[in-house]
């Protein structure tokens, strides 16, 4: 048996995953079908739809902003840690220094 080939990673725009979103909520069609019939994989446009239920206060979860909020803080607690870090090894240094 061979594995499938990795797809290359795609980013789409708000608009596409909300027309997608859109068109699993009326129910027509199955996720999986809306899925295969744009080429995309089942588990992103499931992730879409929960996404726009939490957005939409149907579900509990973290919303799209909280979520973007948070990767901010996430960033510019790594960077002030490693600033931190850098002052910890200066410090260090000079202290070696000045003996």
């Amino acid at each position: 048996m061979g594995k499938k080939k990795a797809r290359p990673r795609r980013s789409f725009t708000s608009e596409f995953k909300a027309e997608i979103v859109e068109l699993c909520r009326r129910g027509d069609r199955s996720v999986g079908q809306v899925a295969k019939d744009f080429d995309l994989t089942e588990t992103a446009v499931r992730g879409w739809v929960t996404q726009a239920e939490v957005d939409g206060g149907e579900r509990d979860g973290l919303t799209s902003s909280e979520r973007e909020e948070l990767a901010v803080l996430r960033r510019e607690n790594r960077r002030l840690r490693e600033d931190v870090e850098v002052l910890k090894r200066a410090t260090a240094f000079f202290a070696k220094e000045t003996r």
